[in-house]
């Protein structure tokens, strides 16, 4: 027999209240009980205002979400930022795409690309798509973030970091680590290291990893070695002026940790241009082993990120539903040595 909580009345203990349903929900937000349905599980013909009012009621009373039955992920929207949608960033982000894509692919999932920032109206380009589930690639302003998630469609980020959201990451930390120690190893004494904005998780923990491999070393770190690219500047502008910037010092460095391959490059040509033979005057570092790392006039000492494994690993994430509790999943990285950081005669320190 079905038990109707709404009639028991006093019967019920009050240290066990009933569970609200979707009939609750119906008479207190005042509309029919398919459109509480449609809301909940994000379907499309409702209005997003609608959507809302729907949301904020379940959360009101305390509707428990893990009753829904998870709806089946038809179609994906892959987001990435549009300050990353740039010639510099593509070389990353475009295996991640595909990673993504072939994983997608294997699964029956359509997926559609977006590249978006805070202006762009993100909520009404969603609802053109009407994806079932969103992976954000890159750095997202929380409050952007925060405006996908009141969408209540699952939600990953890739190369990006936040509390209660679930990621997947490269061992940035790690790398930044391994490519200092690098250096130290080769008896380099003036390790500089060029950053992006410190405000990127991948960016913050990658000159972590580097301060605290100068830290193990005993060495001072010496705030004029740590520069990042200037705002308000084209990526090639930027990081020519952080190179700059660190070979005019009265003290310059005999090696440069570059938080990725293109600043790395652009940091060889300045050295270069500048008179200095890579990598006997100075060795040069950078991160992701994109594949023009091995192009420049030495190829280049870098850690290898599988790009496509991070795409992969998002669409997994969402596809397990793993958004209560989120989850985080750190793919390793492997220092790869070239020429641009080790001569022949190179003897490591012991």
């Amino acid at each position: 027999m079905r038990i109707d909580h709404n009639n028991i009345g006093d019967s019920v203990n009050p240290d066990y209240p009933a569970p609200v349903t979707i009939r609750d929900l119906a008479k207190h937000a005042g509309v029919s009980t398919g459109t509480i349905s449609r809301a909940l599980k994000n379907e499309p013909g409702l209005t997003e205002h609608t959507r809302q009012m729907v949301l904020s009621a379940a959360r009101e009373l305390g509707y428990d979400f893990c009753k829904l039955r998870r709806k089946r992920i038809r179609r994906l929207a892959f987001l990435l930022h549009r300050q990353h949608n740039t010639a510099a960033s593509s070389p990353f982000y475009s295996p991640v795409l595909h990673g993504a894509e072939e994983a997608c692919r294997k699964q029956g999932i359509v997926l559609s690309f977006m590249a978006v920032g805070p202006a762009d109206g993100v909520n009404d380009q969603l609802r053109m798509h009407a994806p079932d589930a969103i992976v954000c690639a890159g750095f997202f302003e929380p409050e952007l973030l925060a405006a996908l998630r009141a969408s209540g469609k699952p939600l990953v980020l890739i190369d990006m970091k936040l509390r209660g959201y679930s990621s997947v990451n490269p061992d940035n930390h790690m790398g930044g680590y391994l490519a200092t120690r690098h250096l130290v190893q080769l008896g380099r004494e003036r390790i500089a290291m060029i950053s992006g904005s410190l405000s990127h998780y991948s960016v913050r923990e990658r000159n972590r990893g580097y301060r605290q491999a100068l830290f193990e070393a005993g060495m001072l770190a010496d705030p004029r070695l740590d520069v990042s690219l200037p705002d308000g500047v084209d990526f090639e502008t930027g990081a020519q002026e952080a190179m700059q910037s660190l070979l005019s010092l009265p003290h310059p460095p005999d090696a440069v940790f570059c938080y990725n391959d293109a600043a790395a490059l652009v940091a060889m040509r300045c050295a270069l241009a500048a008179g200095l033979s890579v990598p006997y005057d100075l060795s040069i570092a950078g991160f992701d082993d994109i594949a023009s790392a091995v192009l420049g006039h030495r190829p280049l000492t870098t850690l290898r990120v599988d790009k496509k494994q991070l795409g992969a690993l998002g669409v997994e994430l969402l596809l397990r539903g793993a958004q209560e509790p989120a989850l985080e999943k750190v793919a390793p990285v492997e220092l790869v040595v070239r020429a641009s950081t080790v001569c022949e005669d190179f003897r490591p320190r012991k």
